[in-house]
């Protein structure tokens, strides 16, 4: 291949990555965690986790941070409320995957996994209960216990970080329920008798 037609490859390969940025950017695309992907419907929310748990102080950051939505700490009065039907500090897993030739475990399995729904103010179910399961594998060595716990670690942080991914996509999808709209009275009718043929 000549140095001119590998320039001109590469100038096409150029002309073609602009070309597919432009096309998704025209089409609502926005990188993952960007603002733009995540404006939330609501001007309040409530979060219901306790207020130590990791998942609840990342997601709270992450939507203060947007700037769009008030995070409050009372649920009443909030425009929505994230309630917690398990909570996946609570139900995280860990469990065998693989065994090596002698019977030993070689590889687990993580699990990480949430069940919420979404309500309104006025009780009004936004976002049906919604489960998001996680899982990542992770090899085993009795040989290095310390870094096999640094590990796990990271895994489950970065499970979290995916999770709360996904739960800001489902609550940016959501349409609030629009308030029942006000009709103008309408006057009573007089019923009109026909009118008789003149004979």
């Amino acid at each position: 291949m000549t140095i001119s037609s590998q320039v001109s490859l590469s100038g096409r390969r150029a002309v073609l990555a602009l070309g597919l940025t432009v096309l998704l950017s025209a089409c609502g695309f926005h990188l993952r965690g960007s603002n733009g992907s995540f404006m939330l419907p609501f001007a309040t929310m409530y979060i219901g986790l306790p207020d130590s748990s990791p998942l609840a102080i990342d997601l709270k950051r992450y939507i203060r941070a947007i700037g769009s939505t008030e995070v409050v700490n009372l649920k009443d009065g909030a425009d929505a409320v994230l309630e917690v039907l398990s909570d996946p500090e609570r139900t995280r897993t860990k469990t065998i995957l693989s065994l090596n030739k002698n019977g030993r475990v070689s590889e687990y399995q993580l699990g990480y996994s949430i069940n919420f729904r979404v309500l309104d103010k006025a009780g009004n179910q936004l976002l049906a209960p919604t489960t998001i399961s996680l899982v990542r594998p992770i090899t085993f060595n009795e040989a290095q216990l310390l870094a096999m716990e640094t590990e796990e670690t990271q895994l489950y942080r970065d499970m979290r970080n995916d999770m709360v991914q996904q739960i800001m996509r489902r609550l940016a999808a959501i349409k609030p329920l629009l308030p029942a709209m006000s009709v103008a009275p309408v006057a009573p009718v007089t019923p009109v008798a026909p009118a008789t043929p003149q004979q």
